[in-house]
């Protein structure tokens, strides 16, 4: 079994330098060795960063209040459908929404079919312990191509996804006014960069490349792009969300971001050395969503709504209020709602796009 520094010093002597995004794919995913494959205790105050999820339960209750919300037209209409979620980690999230539908929406629960779309077979087997109570109502899949023999009815979201698919970094040659594409080649006490012509990318945006500074840095993400564009081609019918960090495409380009926003975490700490102790620290980048937006409208979807995650979880709370679909609110509750939604908390940077069919 070689870890991801091997495989990845093994890439590099057959090519010479490779882009950051293989880097960034193996270290992540290599098969039971990288980061995500390996380590299942990475969230939470024992782990290197914290997630909505990790807070408690009461963000996974939101959204199953949400769901239950648009899926209320199906279950009047008694057609099949489906809850799919993408990049589901130990199945926690899965947890608390199934939890909460089965306790306040059990006629929806027992119609209800939760899809988990995951590669990773390690994953899927903390899935499963994890899920176990609601084995009848839970599906395993590998890839979209498993859904694509059925017409796909309900909802597929992400939570924290979009920002883990390997991006590439492009650099400005101020002096050359080009852009070129950070690589990564093999230093005798680890891994470095190296510049890679990529006369291809370009943002077309003369005004702004004029005033960018030598060695402004940027990344995109095929990957997930991608990712978001096979989502949308099978769904038939209902919505397409994305929880994550991220900006607009004007936002992207900001003085105070002149290296991007690559970054690795380790136990809570942040660190801008990308390169080091691959497969021991994660890797992510804020999320493009008007790249992504445009993905889905290309796909036919409409964009129902852009906001920020404490816009989309205040205006669920109110409803849920209203309708006294919560009726112990306690101390607890109250601070998982403010560490979900406060500035300083994980209310500052996350964001919330919602499509539909």
């Amino acid at each position: 079994m070689k870890m991801p520094a091997a495989l990845i010093r093994e890439e590099i002597r057959k090519n010479g330098v490779i882009s950051f995004a293989r880097f960034m794919e193996l270290a992540l995913y290599c098969p039971e060795t990288g980061y995500y494959e390996s380590q299942k205790d990475i969230v939470g105050r024992r782990g290197d960063f914290i997630t909505s999820v990790s807070t408690g339960s009461l963000f996974g209750e939101l959204l199953a209040f949400q769901f239950a919300e648009w899926l209320r037209e199906f279950e009047i209409s008694n057609l099949k459908f489906q809850i799919a979620e993408a990049g589901a980690h130990d199945g926690k999230l899965a947890a608390d929404i199934l939890s909460w539908l089965q306790s306040h929406r059990p006629k929806l629960f027992a119609q209800i079919e939760y899809v988990i779309l995951e590669p990773s077979a390690s994953r899927q087997v903390w899935q499963r312990e994890h899920l176990k109570c609601f084995a009848p109502r839970v599906r395993w899949l590998s890839q979209f191509n498993d859904l694509t023999t059925q017409q796909f009815n309900g909802i597929i979201f992400g939570n924290e996804l979009l920002d883990a698919f390997p991006v590439h970094r492009y650099g400005w040659d101020a002096t050359q006014k080009c852009w070129f594409e950070w690589g990564v080649i093999a230093e005798a006490d680890g891994f470095g960069w190296a510049k890679i012509s990529n006369p291809q990318f370009s943002i077309r945006n003369p005004q702004l490349e004029a005033v960018l500074p030598d060695g402004y840095t940027i990344e995109t993400s095929p990957a997930a792009e991608s990712w978001w564009r096979k989502a949308a081609g099978i769904l038939a019918r209902g919505k397409l969300l994305a929880i994550d960090y991220g900006f607009t495409a004007e936002e992207m380009f900001s003085s105070a971001r002149p290296r991007g926003t690559l970054r690795a975490y380790h136990r809570h700490h942040v660190s801008d050395d990308l390169l080091a102790q691959p497969g021991e620290q994660d890797l992510t980048a804020h999320v493009n969503f008007s790249a992504i937006q445009n993905a889905g409208e290309a796909a036919g979807l409409k964009t129902d709504g852009f906001c920020t995650q404490p816009q989309f979880l205040t205006r669920i709370l109110q409803k849920a209020v209203a309708e006294k679909s919560f009726s112990e609110w306690s101390a607890s509750r109250t601070r998982q709602f403010q560490t979900l939604t406060h500035p300083e908390h994980l209310g500052r940077a996350f964001r919330v796009l919602i499509q539909s069919r």
